[in-house]
């Protein structure tokens, strides 16, 4: 069983890895602005270049304005967790909802990340 285990992390390793070779286009080791919003618009996500500033800032972690592939990984499993607890609140599915405050928090803290 542990030796299954294992396989499957080093696979899932594996296609992160591949993932992020591939939006690194300068082959820098890194994603730049540039790079992450090509990325992040091919998983489906509509976002304005304010929001990829943003998670630029949030994740570049040197001051490089570039990302690292541990904090590509966890930038992207961010979004795709916070998107699908949107989601589940986005009953018409129409992009908008409608919460309070305390619903929001509650929105985020309980969002296993």
């Amino acid at each position: 069983k542990q030796w299954y285990q294992r396989r499957v992390r080093g696979k899932y390793i594996n296609d992160w890895q591949n993932t992020f070779r591939y939006y690194d286009r300068d082959n820098s080791g890194s994603i730049d602005q540039n790079e992450l919003q090509t990325a992040i618009a091919s998983f489906g996500y509509n976002l304005s270049s304010k929001f990829y500033k943003l998670v630029l800032r949030k994740f570049d972690r040197d001051g490089s304005k570039r990302i690292s592939f541990d904090d590509f990984i966890q930038c992207i499993v961010i979004i795709q967790t916070l998107s699908a607890a949107f989601q589940r609140k986005d009953a018409n599915r129409n992009g908008w909802i409608q919460i309070n405050y305390e619903e929001f928090m509650e929105l985020v803290f309980s969002t296993r990340i």
